[in-house]
Protein backbone atom coordinates (compact mmCIF):
# COMPACT_ATOMS: atom_id res chain seq x y z
CA UNK A 1 0.00 0.00 0.00
CA UNK A 2 1.75 3.14 -1.14
CA UNK A 3 2.00 5.95 1.70
CA UNK A 4 0.29 9.24 2.11
CA UNK A 5 3.63 10.97 0.39
CA UNK A 6 3.95 8.52 -2.27
CA UNK A 7 -0.37 9.32 -3.69
CA UNK A 8 0.91 13.05 -3.83
CA UNK A 9 2.00 13.85 -7.10
CA UNK A 10 3.03 17.54 -9.21
CA UNK A 11 0.83 16.57 -12.14
CA UNK A 12 -1.88 14.01 -13.03
CA UNK A 13 -2.70 13.00 -16.64
CA UNK A 14 -6.23 11.46 -17.19
CA UNK A 15 -5.81 9.16 -19.96
CA UNK A 16 -3.30 6.85 -21.80
CA UNK A 17 -3.60 7.60 -25.84
CA UNK A 18 -2.05 10.20 -27.80
CA UNK A 19 -2.55 13.20 -26.10
CA UNK A 20 -1.34 11.22 -22.85
CA UNK A 21 1.60 10.32 -24.19
CA UNK A 22 3.11 13.39 -25.68
CA UNK A 23 1.87 15.55 -22.41
CA UNK A 24 3.50 12.93 -20.49
CA UNK A 25 6.82 13.32 -22.66
CA UNK A 26 6.60 17.11 -22.61
CA UNK A 27 6.15 16.80 -18.68
CA UNK A 28 9.21 14.87 -18.76
CA UNK A 29 11.32 17.19 -20.17
CA UNK A 30 10.68 19.44 -17.45
CA UNK A 31 11.84 17.59 -14.91
CA UNK A 32 8.03 17.40 -13.59
CA UNK A 33 7.05 14.61 -11.42
CA UNK A 34 3.75 12.70 -13.04
CA UNK A 35 1.72 9.75 -13.63
CA UNK A 36 -0.75 8.80 -16.85
CA UNK A 37 -3.55 6.75 -15.45
CA UNK A 38 -4.69 4.84 -18.50
CA UNK A 39 -8.58 3.22 -17.80
CA UNK A 40 -7.93 0.18 -20.87
CA UNK A 41 -5.51 -2.35 -20.84
CA UNK A 42 -3.11 -0.79 -22.91
CA UNK A 43 -2.13 2.73 -24.20
CA UNK A 44 -4.19 3.63 -27.04
CA UNK A 45 -7.17 1.98 -25.88
CA UNK A 46 -9.45 4.14 -28.22
CA UNK A 47 -7.56 2.79 -31.15
CA UNK A 48 -8.22 -0.82 -30.13
CA UNK A 49 -11.53 0.19 -30.71
CA UNK A 50 -11.28 0.47 -34.91
CA UNK A 51 -12.02 -1.99 -37.18
CA UNK A 52 -9.46 -4.59 -38.15
CA UNK A 53 -8.72 -2.46 -41.72
CA UNK A 54 -8.64 1.39 -40.62
CA UNK A 55 -5.86 3.01 -42.14
CA UNK A 56 -5.10 6.69 -41.41
CA UNK A 57 -5.49 9.64 -43.62
CA UNK A 58 -2.28 11.28 -42.71
CA UNK A 59 0.92 10.02 -43.84
CA UNK A 60 3.61 8.08 -41.80
CA UNK A 61 6.02 11.64 -41.48
CA UNK A 62 2.16 13.86 -39.79
CA UNK A 63 1.54 10.52 -37.64
CA UNK A 64 4.56 11.13 -35.06
CA UNK A 65 4.48 12.38 -31.75
CA UNK A 66 7.40 14.40 -30.70
CA UNK A 67 10.70 13.05 -30.43
CA UNK A 68 10.20 9.57 -32.52
CA UNK A 69 9.91 9.00 -35.97
CA UNK A 70 6.68 6.98 -37.09
CA UNK A 71 8.62 3.91 -38.91
CA UNK A 72 8.08 2.73 -42.42
CA UNK A 73 7.47 4.73 -45.96
CA UNK A 74 6.77 8.59 -44.82
CA UNK A 75 4.43 8.73 -47.37
CA UNK A 76 2.54 5.71 -46.78
CA UNK A 77 -0.30 5.41 -44.57
CA UNK A 78 -0.53 3.40 -41.59
CA UNK A 79 -2.73 1.48 -40.21
CA UNK A 80 -4.80 0.90 -36.81
CA UNK A 81 -2.09 -2.03 -35.53
CA UNK A 82 0.74 0.11 -36.82
CA UNK A 83 -0.13 2.70 -34.39
CA UNK A 84 -0.99 0.72 -31.20
CA UNK A 85 2.49 -0.79 -32.11
CA UNK A 86 3.69 2.91 -32.00
CA UNK A 87 2.17 4.37 -29.04
CA UNK A 88 3.54 1.08 -27.45
CA UNK A 89 7.17 1.97 -28.07
CA UNK A 90 6.98 5.05 -27.44
CA UNK A 91 5.77 4.89 -23.79
CA UNK A 92 8.47 1.94 -23.50
CA UNK A 93 11.06 4.56 -25.66
CA UNK A 94 10.66 7.16 -23.19
CA UNK A 95 9.68 5.07 -20.08
CA UNK A 96 6.64 7.15 -19.28
CA UNK A 97 5.14 6.43 -15.90
CA UNK A 98 1.93 4.51 -16.60
CA UNK A 99 -0.92 2.81 -14.32
CA UNK A 100 -3.14 0.63 -17.16
CA UNK A 101 -6.27 -0.32 -15.70
CA UNK A 102 -7.11 2.25 -13.41
CA UNK A 103 -9.89 4.14 -14.26
CA UNK A 104 -10.52 7.54 -12.70
CA UNK A 105 -14.06 7.45 -11.21
CA UNK A 106 -13.92 11.13 -9.87
CA UNK A 107 -11.83 14.10 -9.95
CA UNK A 108 -12.49 16.58 -7.31
CA UNK A 109 -10.83 19.63 -5.13
CA UNK A 110 -10.13 19.63 -1.81
CA UNK A 111 -7.70 22.33 0.41
CA UNK A 112 -6.08 23.58 -3.16
CA UNK A 113 -5.20 20.63 -4.49
CA UNK A 114 -7.39 18.08 -6.65
CA UNK A 115 -8.33 14.50 -5.12
CA UNK A 116 -8.27 11.20 -8.41
CA UNK A 117 -10.51 8.65 -6.88
CA UNK A 118 -9.76 5.45 -8.13
CA UNK A 119 -11.18 2.07 -7.25
CA UNK A 120 -10.40 1.31 -4.00
CA UNK A 121 -7.57 4.32 -3.85
CA UNK A 122 -6.93 8.04 -4.51
CA UNK A 123 -4.39 10.30 -5.50
CA UNK A 124 -3.66 13.98 -5.14
CA UNK A 125 -2.44 16.92 -7.55
CA UNK A 126 -1.34 19.96 -7.55
CA UNK A 127 -2.34 19.87 -11.36
CA UNK A 128 -4.28 17.82 -13.76
CA UNK A 129 -4.42 17.30 -17.29
CA UNK A 130 -7.95 15.39 -18.77
CA UNK A 131 -6.41 13.82 -22.36
CA UNK A 132 -9.20 11.58 -22.51
CA UNK A 133 -9.70 12.80 -26.21
CA UNK A 134 -12.54 13.27 -28.22
CA UNK A 135 -13.49 9.51 -28.92
CA UNK A 136 -15.34 8.94 -25.43
CA UNK A 137 -18.67 7.57 -25.79
CA UNK A 138 -20.40 6.19 -28.57
CA UNK A 139 -22.92 8.39 -29.92
CA UNK A 140 -26.00 6.42 -31.07
CA UNK A 141 -29.08 7.86 -31.94
CA UNK A 142 -32.13 7.43 -29.98
CA UNK A 143 -33.82 5.57 -33.60
CA UNK A 144 -32.36 2.45 -32.91
CA UNK A 145 -34.44 1.89 -30.07
CA UNK A 146 -37.33 1.33 -32.34
CA UNK A 147 -35.95 -1.42 -34.13
CA UNK A 148 -36.78 -5.11 -33.82
CA UNK A 149 -34.51 -6.98 -31.07
CA UNK A 150 -33.28 -9.66 -33.57
CA UNK A 151 -31.97 -6.79 -35.73
CA UNK A 152 -27.87 -7.05 -35.92
CA UNK A 153 -27.05 -3.58 -34.87
CA UNK A 154 -24.02 -2.16 -33.40
CA UNK A 155 -21.62 0.89 -33.52
CA UNK A 156 -19.23 1.58 -35.42
CA UNK A 157 -16.78 1.01 -32.48
CA UNK A 158 -17.80 -2.78 -32.44
CA UNK A 159 -17.53 -3.14 -35.88
CA UNK A 160 -13.82 -5.33 -36.85
CA UNK A 161 -14.48 -7.06 -39.74
CA UNK A 162 -16.77 -8.02 -42.87
CA UNK A 163 -17.25 -11.36 -41.28
CA UNK A 164 -18.85 -10.26 -38.09
CA UNK A 165 -22.00 -8.60 -40.33
CA UNK A 166 -24.99 -10.89 -41.29
CA UNK A 167 -25.39 -11.05 -45.40
CA UNK A 168 -27.84 -9.25 -47.04
CA UNK A 169 -28.27 -6.00 -46.88
CA UNK A 170 -26.19 -3.82 -44.43
CA UNK A 171 -27.26 0.24 -43.63
CA UNK A 172 -24.15 2.22 -42.53
CA UNK A 173 -25.42 5.54 -41.16
CA UNK A 174 -22.91 8.55 -40.93
CA UNK A 175 -21.42 10.77 -43.98
CA UNK A 176 -18.30 10.62 -42.18
CA UNK A 177 -14.64 9.04 -42.77
CA UNK A 178 -15.81 6.27 -40.52
CA UNK A 179 -19.26 5.44 -42.66
CA UNK A 180 -17.60 5.98 -46.38
CA UNK A 181 -14.05 3.47 -45.10
CA UNK A 182 -16.59 0.85 -43.52
CA UNK A 183 -19.27 1.15 -46.49
CA UNK A 184 -16.59 0.56 -48.92
CA UNK A 185 -15.10 -2.15 -47.27
CA UNK A 186 -18.36 -3.92 -47.00
CA UNK A 187 -19.22 -3.13 -50.56
CA UNK A 188 -17.20 -6.18 -51.31
CA UNK A 189 -19.39 -8.78 -49.66
CA UNK A 190 -22.71 -7.02 -49.54
CA UNK A 191 -25.42 -5.24 -50.73
CA UNK A 192 -24.77 -1.34 -48.46
CA UNK A 193 -26.59 1.43 -47.86
CA UNK A 194 -25.34 4.48 -46.83
CA UNK A 195 -27.05 7.09 -44.98
CA UNK A 196 -26.21 11.01 -44.76
CA UNK A 197 -27.90 12.93 -42.57
CA UNK A 198 -25.52 16.05 -43.39
CA UNK A 199 -22.98 16.36 -46.62
CA UNK A 200 -19.48 16.95 -45.71
CA UNK A 201 -17.03 18.59 -48.13
CA UNK A 202 -15.11 15.55 -50.06
CA UNK A 203 -10.76 16.54 -50.19
CA UNK A 204 -9.07 14.59 -52.38
CA UNK A 205 -6.19 12.72 -50.21
CA UNK A 206 -3.32 13.83 -53.22
CA UNK A 207 -3.32 16.82 -54.97
CA UNK A 208 -0.64 17.49 -57.47
CA UNK A 209 1.50 14.70 -56.15
CA UNK A 210 1.60 15.75 -52.84
CA UNK A 211 -0.55 14.27 -50.01
CA UNK A 212 -3.33 16.64 -48.25
CA UNK A 213 -1.69 17.42 -45.21
CA UNK A 214 1.80 18.34 -46.73
CA UNK A 215 -0.64 21.06 -48.77
CA UNK A 216 -1.92 21.99 -45.56
CA UNK A 217 1.19 22.19 -43.68
CA UNK A 218 3.49 24.19 -46.53
CA UNK A 219 0.23 26.59 -46.56
CA UNK A 220 0.16 27.08 -42.55
CA UNK A 221 -3.34 26.24 -42.92
CA UNK A 222 -3.14 23.51 -40.43
CA UNK A 223 -1.40 25.75 -37.98
CA UNK A 224 -5.16 28.33 -38.31
CA UNK A 225 -6.38 28.75 -34.69
CA UNK A 226 -9.42 28.58 -34.00
CA UNK A 227 -9.95 32.31 -33.34
CA UNK A 228 -8.85 32.93 -36.63
CA UNK A 229 -11.14 33.70 -39.61
CA UNK A 230 -10.79 30.51 -41.43
CA UNK A 231 -10.84 28.84 -37.86
CA UNK A 232 -13.84 30.16 -36.95
CA UNK A 233 -15.33 29.58 -40.33
CA UNK A 234 -13.70 25.69 -40.73
CA UNK A 235 -14.46 24.64 -36.93
CA UNK A 236 -18.17 23.69 -37.74
CA UNK A 237 -17.58 22.47 -40.81
CA UNK A 238 -16.45 18.44 -41.15
CA UNK A 239 -14.00 17.18 -43.93
CA UNK A 240 -14.19 13.99 -46.03
CA UNK A 241 -10.47 13.30 -46.86
CA UNK A 242 -9.69 10.85 -49.16
CA UNK A 243 -13.53 9.09 -49.89
CA UNK A 244 -16.11 10.68 -52.37
CA UNK A 245 -19.42 9.74 -53.05
CA UNK A 246 -18.86 9.37 -56.59
CA UNK A 247 -16.17 6.43 -56.00
CA UNK A 248 -18.66 4.96 -53.59
CA UNK A 249 -21.27 4.70 -55.87
CA UNK A 250 -19.38 3.06 -58.65
CA UNK A 251 -18.89 0.47 -56.22
CA UNK A 252 -22.44 0.23 -56.23
CA UNK A 253 -23.31 1.65 -52.52
CA UNK A 254 -26.89 3.12 -52.58
CA UNK A 255 -27.07 6.52 -51.23
CA UNK A 256 -30.09 7.40 -48.49
CA UNK A 257 -30.92 10.99 -46.38
CA UNK A 258 -30.96 10.85 -42.94
CA UNK A 259 -32.62 8.05 -40.54
CA UNK A 260 -36.25 9.37 -39.29
CA UNK A 261 -37.37 6.41 -37.58
CA UNK A 262 -38.14 2.32 -38.38
CA UNK A 263 -39.81 -0.72 -37.02
CA UNK A 264 -38.62 -4.55 -37.34
CA UNK A 265 -36.47 -3.95 -39.74
CA UNK A 266 -37.85 -1.79 -41.65
CA UNK A 267 -35.52 1.54 -41.43
CA UNK A 268 -37.29 5.08 -42.65
CA UNK A 269 -35.86 7.86 -44.34
CA UNK A 270 -36.44 11.65 -44.14
CA UNK A 271 -37.45 11.56 -48.13
CA UNK A 272 -40.39 9.16 -47.10
CA UNK A 273 -39.04 6.00 -48.60
CA UNK A 274 -38.10 2.79 -46.72
CA UNK A 275 -35.60 -0.16 -46.91
CA UNK A 276 -35.73 -3.79 -44.94
CA UNK A 277 -31.98 -4.24 -44.14
CA UNK A 278 -30.47 -6.87 -42.38
CA UNK A 279 -27.68 -4.92 -40.03
CA UNK A 280 -27.61 -1.78 -39.43
CA UNK A 281 -23.79 -0.03 -38.27
CA UNK A 282 -23.99 3.52 -36.60
CA UNK A 283 -21.08 5.47 -37.93
CA UNK A 284 -22.30 8.09 -35.86
CA UNK A 285 -19.30 9.43 -33.88
CA UNK A 286 -18.82 10.26 -30.36
CA UNK A 287 -20.05 12.63 -27.45
CA UNK A 288 -18.05 13.51 -24.30
CA UNK A 289 -18.39 12.51 -20.80
CA UNK A 290 -17.60 14.16 -18.10
CA UNK A 291 -20.10 13.86 -15.68
CA UNK A 292 -16.90 12.41 -13.14
CA UNK A 293 -15.45 15.96 -13.00
CA UNK A 294 -16.40 17.94 -10.36
CA UNK A 295 -15.82 21.74 -11.07
CA UNK A 296 -16.97 24.21 -13.12
CA UNK A 297 -15.64 23.68 -16.78
CA UNK A 298 -18.30 22.61 -18.79
CA UNK A 299 -20.59 25.40 -20.48
CA UNK A 300 -24.31 24.90 -20.64
CA UNK A 301 -24.36 22.42 -23.95
CA UNK A 302 -21.64 20.33 -21.97
CA UNK A 303 -18.58 21.31 -23.85
CA UNK A 304 -15.69 22.34 -21.75
CA UNK A 305 -15.01 25.99 -21.61
CA UNK A 306 -10.95 26.76 -22.13
CA UNK A 307 -8.35 28.58 -23.45
CA UNK A 308 -6.34 26.55 -25.40
CA UNK A 309 -6.90 23.58 -22.74
CA UNK A 310 -6.49 26.20 -20.04
CA UNK A 311 -9.61 26.04 -18.07
CA UNK A 312 -10.83 28.77 -15.30
CA UNK A 313 -10.35 26.46 -12.37
CA UNK A 314 -6.34 26.93 -11.43
CA UNK A 315 -4.29 23.75 -12.36
CA UNK A 316 -7.08 22.12 -14.27
CA UNK A 317 -6.30 21.68 -18.45
CA UNK A 318 -7.26 19.39 -21.61
CA UNK A 319 -5.38 17.90 -23.89
CA UNK A 320 -6.73 16.40 -27.46
CA UNK A 321 -10.06 18.28 -27.90
CA UNK A 322 -10.85 18.89 -31.31
CA UNK A 323 -9.93 22.34 -32.56
CA UNK A 324 -8.72 22.99 -29.06
CA UNK A 325 -6.34 25.92 -30.77
CA UNK A 326 -5.64 24.47 -34.50
CA UNK A 327 -7.20 21.82 -36.86
CA UNK A 328 -4.51 19.44 -35.72
CA UNK A 329 -5.04 19.77 -32.34
CA UNK A 330 -6.73 16.21 -32.06
CA UNK A 331 -4.53 14.87 -34.52
CA UNK A 332 -1.68 12.26 -33.70
CA UNK A 333 0.96 14.41 -35.31
CA UNK A 334 -0.13 17.76 -34.23
CA UNK A 335 -1.27 17.10 -30.70
CA UNK A 336 2.11 17.50 -29.28
CA UNK A 337 2.16 21.55 -29.74
CA UNK A 338 -0.96 21.97 -27.72
CA UNK A 339 0.93 19.50 -24.85
CA UNK A 340 4.25 21.78 -24.96
CA UNK A 341 2.05 24.99 -24.75
CA UNK A 342 0.24 23.25 -21.73
CA UNK A 343 3.76 21.35 -20.50
CA UNK A 344 5.02 25.36 -20.30
CA UNK A 345 2.04 26.31 -18.57
CA UNK A 346 2.26 23.72 -15.72
CA UNK A 347 6.23 24.43 -15.14
CA UNK A 348 5.23 28.29 -14.42
CA UNK A 349 2.85 27.64 -12.10
CA UNK A 350 4.49 24.63 -10.62
CA UNK A 351 7.42 27.55 -10.42
CA UNK A 352 5.31 30.17 -8.88
CA UNK A 353 4.63 28.01 -5.82
CA UNK A 354 7.55 26.20 -5.39
CA UNK A 355 10.58 27.97 -6.80
CA UNK A 356 12.31 24.53 -6.69
CA UNK A 357 10.03 23.39 -9.21
CA UNK A 358 11.96 26.32 -11.69
CA UNK A 359 12.48 24.47 -15.78
CA UNK A 360 13.32 26.19 -18.73
CA UNK A 361 10.32 27.37 -20.50
CA UNK A 362 10.91 25.71 -23.96
CA UNK A 363 8.69 26.51 -27.16
CA UNK A 364 7.59 24.65 -30.40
Amino acid sequence: MKSDQENRLNVVVIGGGQAGLAMGHALAQRGLEFVILEAGDAVGAAWQTGWGSLVLFTPRRYSALAGLEFPGDPDGYPTRDEVLAYLERYAATFELPIELNSPVRSLTRHDGRFVVQLDGRELEADQVVVATGPFQVPNIPAVASEFAPELFQTHSTGYMRPADVPEGHVLVVGGGNTGYQIAEELSASRAVHLAIGSRQTPLPQRFLGRDLFWWLTKTGLIGKTVDSRIGRRARHRDTLIGSSPRRLRRQGIDFRPRVVGGHGRTVRFADGSELDVDAVIWATGYRSDYSWIDSPVLDGEGRVRHRRGVTDVPSLYFLGLTWQHTRGSALIGWVADDALFLANEIASRAAATDPAARVPIRSR
